[in-house]
């Protein structure tokens, strides 16, 4: 019987990256997201076994209802991917009460909601991996973002709290920290500022942009079989920007 992955923002960019290396190694795909044209563009692209629910995420109330019907359908979710994430690039002095609260909601409170909600139903199994999708900026001081690394901080604390308290049902919890990587919305904002993506690249060993894929192949391996005795990790996949000088 195929594994059930359920993967939020699965429909573009590392998601969808995430989502195509699932489904090449056999793992039944769900994709979550609020376009449902995207989404069925992004079915297409990952093969015929794939499926999808429309959700915003950030409507706390319709998530148990989400995961229910994913869990009628399928009757399991044997891997969660915690990838969907929004952001905001302005100076903390302008970043209001609400633009702040809504970064937190959808990058933070969303993944405590559905991790919950999910993580319920592994437990009944016995059996279940999670993996969060943090970032870089919850290690450097990256201007302009406050509330994304804010998100992307707590992210990373959860993912260890979690491991601790799940792991004991059967239930492995890690992370990834993706460097910067080569997805349409990161390129065109490096082409825009040159003297960014100069630092970017000057300060990564392996001197290049991540491809997506790179990303999904650090996934799989995080929910395989191969990493049964890995939990609670925050795995940078950065060509060695986090340690470079």
């Amino acid at each position: 019987m195929n594994e059930i992955a359920l993967i939020t923002g699965g429909a573009s960019g590392i998601g969808l990256a995430i989502a195509k290396r699932f489904a090449a190694g056999g793992i039944k795909v769900v994709i979550i997201g609020r376009d449902t044209a995207k989404l069925k563009a992004a079915c297409r692209i990952i093969g015929p076994d794939t499926d999808f629910f429309s959700c915003d995420l950030a409507d706390l109330d319709a998530i148990p209802s989400l995961v229910q019907q994913i869990i009628d359908r399928y009757g399991r979710i044997d891997i969660l991917v915690n990838n969907a994430g929004i952001n905001l690039k302005k100076e903390i002095l302008d970043v209001t009460d609400d633009e702040y609260q809504k970064i937190i909601l959808t990058n933070q409170t969303s993944v405590f909601c559905i991790t919950r909600a999910v993580a319920g139903f592994m437990k009944e199994q016995g059996e279940g991996c999670i993996l969060n999708i943090s970032s870089m900026a919850s290690i450097y001081g990256i201007p302009y973002v406050v509330a994304y690394t804010a998100s992307k901080s707590a992210i990373e604390g959860m993912t260890r709290a979690m491991a601790v308290e799940l792991s004991p049902s059967g239930i492995r919890v890690n992370c990834i920290a993706p460097g910067f990587i080569k997805t349409n919305m990161s390129s065109l904002a490096l082409e825009k500022d040159p003297e960014r993506k100069k630092k970017v690249l000057s300060r990564t060993p392996m001197g290049r942009l991540g491809k997506p894929e790179e990303v999904a192949n650090a996934a799989y391996f995080l929910v395989s079989e191969e990493a049964s005795f890995i939990t609670g990790v925050v795995l940078p996949v950065d060509g060695g920007n986090s340690i470079g000088f």
